[in-house]
């Protein structure tokens, strides 16, 4: 005689890896300031991106990253709006030169996409990607304050 299973009305049961945050024992909240951090740091693990942020917000970043003691904020240049289940990532970024931006937009989105839902649960619904500036390199040594000669 085979066993039947009789349902206990619920709808389903998390288990640590399979990505639930609503289930009957409670619910999981992820801040935004998590997946704005997470999608950060997965596009710069893309090779060809050189920097996150596009205008000020570069600037704001270069001025802190030269102030001692201070940390990288790892979410500059990203944006998200998070929601129960799903979440919406807008990415603003700078390339390097004689990278193609088409490949490199699909790269970023892709691991983008898989770290964002594998470490949250949550369903990445869009990635958009804006190309701010291109690095060429030695473009750094030029941002040095020049010297001015008095006479």
């Amino acid at each position: 005689m085979t066993e039947q299973k009789q349902s206990t009305g619920t709808e389903h049961t998390a288990t640590p890896s399979d990505g639930v945050l609503v289930t009957d024992h409670g619910r999981t909240s992820i801040a935004d300031t998590v997946v704005a951090k997470i999608a950060g740091i997965a596009t710069r693990e893309v090779s060809g991106v050189h920097d996150l942020g596009g205008g000020a917000a570069r600037v704001v970043g270069a001025v802190r990253d030269r102030i001692p003691g201070s940390s990288s904020n790892m979410s500059q240049g990203v944006a998200v709006e998070v929601g129960e289940r799903q979440t919406a990532i807008d990415i603003d970024l700078v390339t390097e030169y004689g990278v193609s931006i088409a490949d490199l937009a699909a790269g970023v989105r892709s691991n983008v996409t898989s770290s964002v839902e594998r470490m949250t649960g949550l369903e990445v619904t869009e990635v958009n990607i804006s190309v701010h500036d291109v690095y060429l390199p030695g473009q750094d040594d030029d941002a040095e304050p020049r010297e001015s000669r008095v006479e």
